[in-house]
């Protein structure tokens, strides 16, 4: 059995991690604090490399954006976690003989800075960054070529674990994968077609993806 898991605020506390960033990168400029959820705002949807010169202009900083996109990527390896139970319940479920893959949007070399920060890089068989093959959930290329790096294909029954009801689930749906929701305390308002399965946290997802093992 296959299961594809995304990276961001669904195996790891992006929000928090952002969040804790933005503080001690005030606090380190001296800034005003409430700077700190500007930065926030600003990166909570996406971070890449251009977006930090638009945040440069923001803030008035005179470093390169270059720079400060080497500054946010150390910043998050070293405060980024895992959710709890994540390590885990990969290790057991990879035991049960599951094959694990990545399958998450964003910057290669911070998507990869997180996923060996944390430890989660040797419990996947495949990792599929969008920007490493220049494809983006929820586009099915994304989701094919993940499934392939863990030596399957996305329309022979594997599951999709994310938070994300559009690049997650429909993404996943529409290149023929199971899904499964993590929803973090939300209701399902995003459409008549719902996941296969919803669950509270990602412990819980692996938890139920351990019971289908035959």
């Amino acid at each position: 059995m296959l299961a594809l898991f995304d990276l961001d605020n669904t195996l790891i506390d992006r929000r928090r991690c952002l969040d804790e960033w933005a503080r001690g990168f005030v606090g380190s400029r001296c800034m005003p604090r409430e700077q700190a959820a500007v930065i926030s705002d600003e990166l909570r949807e996406r971070a890449y490399p251009v977006d930090f010169a638009r945040l440069r202009e923001t803030l008035g900083l005179s470093d390169t954006p270059g720079d400060l996109w080497q500054e946010y990527v150390a910043g998050i390896a070293r405060s980024v976690r895992c959710f709890p139970g994540v390590l885990e319940g990969l290790e057991e479920l990879r035991s049960l003989g599951w094959s694990t893959g990545i399958a998450t949007n964003g910057a290669a070399d911070i998507q990869r800075a997180k996923l060996a920060a944390t430890g989660l890089a040797p419990l996947f068989d495949g990792v599929c960054v969008s920007e490493e093959i220049g494809a983006r959930k929820p586009a099915p290329r994304h989701f094919e070529v993940a499934a392939a790096m863990c030596g399957g294909r996305s329309t022979a029954g594997g599951w999709m674990v994310g938070d994300n009801p559009g690049t997650d689930m429909e993404g996943g749906r529409t290149a023929g994968l199971r899904t499964l929701w993590v929803t973090h305390g939300r209701p399902w308002i995003y459409g008549p077609r719902k996941p296969d399965m919803v669950v509270r946290d990602v412990a819980e997802a692996i938890n139920a993806l351990r019971e289908l093992t035959d």
